[in-house]
């Protein structure tokens, strides 16, 4: 397999940072059950060179198991893995050119920051003064030059992340996997280093695949997310499109906020919801009395202070300069609306509103049960 250079040069270059080419990886009809569970349905998907792509979706729905067959660590009942063109489905992990950041660290006690990063390029009989030479630009390269001494137990949580990074990128992988790597930090500290991932990413040029199940993760870093469901890939866009034009309804209330609206086909492209008539984004459903529900953005609801209007304030949400306010309408239907905190001050719990949406196409779903 070919080498790709990474930021980090070889002991004794001259210090200059190259950029990656990154690879092509390819999942092809990936299917793996475990047992009676079905892991991945026939996944279809393909990450472009130097992209990050995230792969979200609740507990269960195959992303680690992708990832894991990508690492060469599970191996599919049927289907291939391709980089860059190359079948290596039945390539062992080892020979694989990947780099793998997991969520507990996996550091090795024994050993110092130096020398953990320095473990793979010593077990690929990198020689001493080379090895430790790399990884000491490594250790700079993820903010930590003077920490080479310490051990795990004198890390913190965030520092031991960045040592697993360096660790993973010590080998020049020529793709780069992130196994929910920020779950067990607080949330500084994941805001902080996921800035600090992404920038490395898009210096390095690598090719990333970064599993989590938490959307502002996704969709703040990606340069695509490919959304995942019972071992089926439901969309995969970019973080824009999938917050604004979701292809399903699991894709919509999955990644940012939603609210239920009742509505009622009038005709195969047009809702009624709320006493006006919208266009339906897509095709409605066909379902029996035409009864959906229309799936709206908080930001895309619209409030009116109104005497005799038939929706109630039940409570706010102060989010600094947006407020979130939750009415409920006329048969106890929750619905969530982001304003302006001006102006929702002029809205206590129990007023009386109105509520309207745009004059724009709507997504719609089958009536929740």
């Amino acid at each position: 397999m070919t080498d790709t250079t990474l930021a980090v040069p070889l002991a004794g270059g001259d210090g200059h940072r190259t950029r990656a080419a990154g690879a092509t990886v390819e999942f092809r009809a990936l299917r793996r059950a475990f047992g009676a569970t079905v892991a991945l349905d026939g996944l279809d998907l393909t990450v472009r060179p130097g992209e990050l792509l995230a792969l979200l979706g609740p507990s269960g729905c195959g992303k680690t198991t992708a990832l894991r067959m990508l690492a060469g660590f599970e191996h599919p009942d049927s289907g291939l893995v391709l980089v860059d063109g190359e079948d290596v489905t039945g390539v062992p992990a080892h020979r694989r050119d990947t780099g793998m950041v997991f969520q507990s660290y996996s550091l090795f006690p024994h050993l110092n920051a130096l020398d953990n990063v320095a473990f793979g390029l010593r077990m690929r009989k990198v020689g001493a003064a080379e090895r430790r030479a790399r990884a000491a630009e490594l250790l700079e390269l993820v903010g930590l030059p003077d920490h080479g001494s310490r051990y795990p137990h004198q890390l913190s949580g965030g520092q031991q992340q960045r040592i697993a990074l360096a660790r993973a990128l010590a080998l020049r992988p020529r793709v780069l996997l992130l196994d929910e790597p920020l779950s067990a930090l607080d949330a500084k500290v994941r805001l902080t280093l996921r800035e600090e991932i992404r920038r490395l990413q898009q210096e390095l040029g690598i090719t990333t695949l970064f599993v989590t199940h938490d959307q502002e993760e996704a969709l703040s870093m990606a340069d695509r997310v490919a959304v995942m469901r019972g071992g089926r890939l439901e969309q995969c866009a970019t973080p824009a499109e999938l917050y604004a034009r979701p292809a399903t309804a699991f894709v919509a209330e999955f990644v940012g906020t939603m609210s239920r609206i009742p509505g009622r086909v009038v005709d195969g492209g047009t809702v009624e919801v709320l006493g006006r008539r919208l266009p339906v984004d897509g095709e409605a459903p066909a379902v029996a009395g035409g009864e959906v529900d229309v799936l709206v953005r908080p930001e895309a609801v619209r409030l009116s202070h109104d005497p005799a209007g038939r929706a109630r304030v039940v409570a706010t949400a102060f989010l600094g300069a947006v407020t979130r306010v939750t009415v409920t309408l006329p048969g106890g239907t929750p619905v969530k609306a982001d304003l302006p905190t001006e102006s929702a001050a002029a809205l206590p719990p129990g007023s009386a509103v109105a509520v309207d949406l745009p004059d724009r196409p709507v997504l719609v779903a089958p009536r929740a049960a």
